[in-house]
């Protein structure tokens, strides 16, 4: 059984074409700007049966056109590696598109093999700066750098998601050394810039949390044509969403 937080319809925003977004429950990070702080424990969401999964994915795959697909997202997918990789394979069987939307920390057998069955990786880098991680994330990004690396060698295709965050990720340097590490690797198809945004705030407050970014400005347009400038010297493909 999979442990599911919700889904989404008809998404334009989580991979390539039109998808069905599947958030799933749990995450090891505990990232300051999360939007989605509900999907962050183990023992929350809906127990589902990977075939109900499948018959949603079937249902709307004339929807899909060329591109679309399925996109499995959080929480965290890859906490839920071991009971994914049934479903993983029966989307395989109907020709159904996967992608995966991972922050790239969690590193053993199963995830590894649920990386390979996926057609895309979407991996959200939090911050290059081992210590910065760590104050955004709760763990550094050792793993997340591997993470990389590994599919790199194994030529799996992904792509990089990076939230700019007024005051916490927008730092000259660490982008320089986003483009850097990676400027080299063939198996990065392109780099999208995500602006920061307070939706999710609500969700604290309805948890009865304290939002820990309040006051945090939003982009302006010259921070993110900025920080998209520099990235463009490094990739030939960078994204504002």
């Amino acid at each position: 059984m999979i442990r599911v937080h919700s889904y989404e319809s008809l998404g334009t925003y989580d991979g390539p074409g039109i998808r069905l977004v599947v958030f799933l429950q749990g995450c090891p990070f505990r990232c300051l700007y999360c939007a989605n702080p509900d999907t962050i424990g183990f023992d929350g969401g809906h127990l589902t049966a990977p075939e109900e999964i499948l018959r949603r994915a079937v249902n709307e795959q004339p929807f899909f056109g060329k591109k679309g697909g399925v996109t499995f997202s959080g929480g965290e997918p890859t906490a839920q590696a071991k009971e994914l990789l049934p479903l993983f394979r029966m989307l395989k069987e109907n020709g159904i598109h996967i992608c995966i939307d991972t922050n790239g920390g969690i590193r053993n057998g199963y995830v590894e093999k649920l990386l390979s069955l996926a057609d895309l990786v979407l991996l959200d880098i939090k911050e290059m700066d081992p210590q910065r991680h760590k104050k955004l994330t709760g763990q550094d990004n050792s793993r997340v750098l591997e993470t990389a690396q590994w599919m790199e060698k194994t030529g799996k295709p992904f792509w990089l998601r990076y939230v700019l965050v007024p005051g916490l990720t927008d730092f000259t340097e660490d982008l320089h050394a986003l483009g850097k590490h990676f400027k080299d690797f063939n198996m990065l198809q392109k780099v999208d810039i995500l602006p920061y945004h307070t939706l999710g705030a609500h969700k604290y407050e309805a948890l009865g949390k304290e939002y820990q970014l309040k006051g945090t400005p939003l982009n302006t347009s010259a921070q993110l044509e900025e920080a998209k400038s520099i990235l463009e010297g490094y990739f030939n493909v960078v994204t504002v969403c």
